[in-house]
């Protein structure tokens, strides 16, 4: 029989503990399984885990003793000026501010976490420092294969470390002499993203998928927002209007233009990680940057344009799009599939004016009219001429017709 006392106990000592689950301190987010299921791989590290979410994993565990030896080595370089005690010393006092850092409850015990974040910072440090002076590591993860697949699990939204615990652990272990900066080797390390030239100073961030961003949104203005939803046709729909598409240079590749029937959109690039990076930046604008999704509607744009290889076909074909899966078909996919399951409230005003324009042009019967007769009878100089001649005999034959009745009457 249920001794209701025993219950109420229950009960009050279960929200006594009762903690906010996610602050505005959060900034690593656990991605939604309705989103993960769509593409599990995008999220999940395939050779090393860094920090507490996927540390558990069986398949990542060879990776431990390597992230063990590049911690040793680290801490051996800088043992003049900081020690393994201080690091620990450090992340213990930091270990309510890092948990609450983490969407999810962390599982791990106070000594454990300490242990993880210390050996992966360690990784870290290492890794960047490596980097940043141009040395080879001894270990086969210097392997072409082993940097390209460790670059990627860096940039994994459940795969992060706070960034200030990176930044701190290596003010405490560089010389005062130096003026090296652990943002100045983190833009080093991912400079492939950097392609505007952004300079590291001033720059704040909570961690590398943030930084991700960062990259991306550079050079693209903060706008107002509109809750209206652009009308937005394929791109072979709006080719067969009459549509053209050019790509342009812009610091920016977000930054989208439409004037006297063309749309500009700069180059992109379709590779095989193109689609884990978006879906990380915009899992990360979900739930921390939702008023500002400048990454998940650019996706959204993309989505919308791009339904089959016939698009993709067109785009590559205009120079805007450089296709490097070789596969049509596959590019649309990946393309078209990146904000299903995700939630957009609004859009910038000048995406929604852009659109508004455009499909506009796109409806204007006057234009559709002409292009069907560019697509059907002047697709080149031969069928132009053929389809004159045509034009020329019909009215000849007409005018013929139309002597012989009267010459009847």
């Amino acid at each position: 029989m249920m001794n209701k006392d025993d219950v109420v106990i229950h009960v009050k000592g279960m929200l006594e503990r009762a903690n906010t689950p996610v602050t505005k301190k959060c900034s690593i987010y656990k991605v939604p399984l309705l989103i993960r299921q769509l593409n599990q791989k995008a999220y999940t590290p395939k050779v090393v885990s860094i920090g507490p979410y996927h540390h558990s994993s069986h398949r990542l565990r060879n990776m431990e003793r390597h992230k063990v030896m590049y911690c040793k080595s680290f801490l051996e370089r800088v043992k003049t000026k900081t020690s393994m005690e201080s690091w620990i010393k450090y992340i213990a006092d930091k270990e309510d501010q890092i948990r609450k850092c983490y969407s999810d409850a962390i599982p791990f015990s106070s000594n454990k976490l300490v242990e993880i974040i210390c050996v992966d910072s360690g990784f870290i440090l290492e890794l960047f420092w490596i980097t940043h002076h141009y040395r080879t590591s001894e270990t086969y993860l210097s392997t072409p294969w082993f940097e390209n697949a460790i670059f990627s699990d860096l940039l994994l939204l459940e795969n992060q470390l706070p960034f200030f615990v990176l930044n701190d652990l290596f003010s405490l272990s560089i010389d005062d002499s130096d003026t090296t900066s652990f943002i100045q080797l983190t833009f080093e390390y991912f400079q492939y993203f950097n392609k505007s030239k952004l300079s590291h100073n001033h720059i704040t961030c909570h961690h590398f998928t943030d930084l991700l961003r960062t990259f991306y949104l550079c050079g693209r203005e903060k706008t107002t927002r509109a809750d209206q939803w652009p009308h937005i046709p394929s791109v072979t729909k709006l080719s067969e209007a009459g549509i053209r598409f050019a790509s342009f240079e812009s610091k920016c590749l977000l930054n989208l233009s439409f004037s006297n029937r063309v749309l500009q959109i700069p180059k992109f690039k379709m590779a095989d990680n193109t689609e884990q990076w978006f879906r990380n930046m915009i899992a990360l604008e979900q739930f921390h940057y939702p008023k500002e999704s400048y990454i998940t509607e650019y996706a959204l744009v993309l989505q919308y344009l791009v339904n089959t290889g016939k698009d993709v076909d067109i785009l590559v074909k205009e120079g805007v799009m450089e296709n490097l899966l070789g596969d049509s078909d596959v590019a649309a996919e990946k393309t078209k599939r990146l904000c299903r399951n995700i939630v957009l409230s609004d859009f910038s005003s000048d995406y929604v004016s852009l659109w508004q324009n455009l499909d506009a042009s796109y409806k204007s019967r006057k234009l559709k009219l002409k292009s069907t007769l560019r697509r059907d009878y002047c697709k080149g100089p031969w069928q132009t001429a053929a389809t004159i001649s045509a034009i020329v005999l019909l009215i000849l034959s007409f005018i013929q017709t139309v002597c012989s009745v009267w010459q009847i009457t």
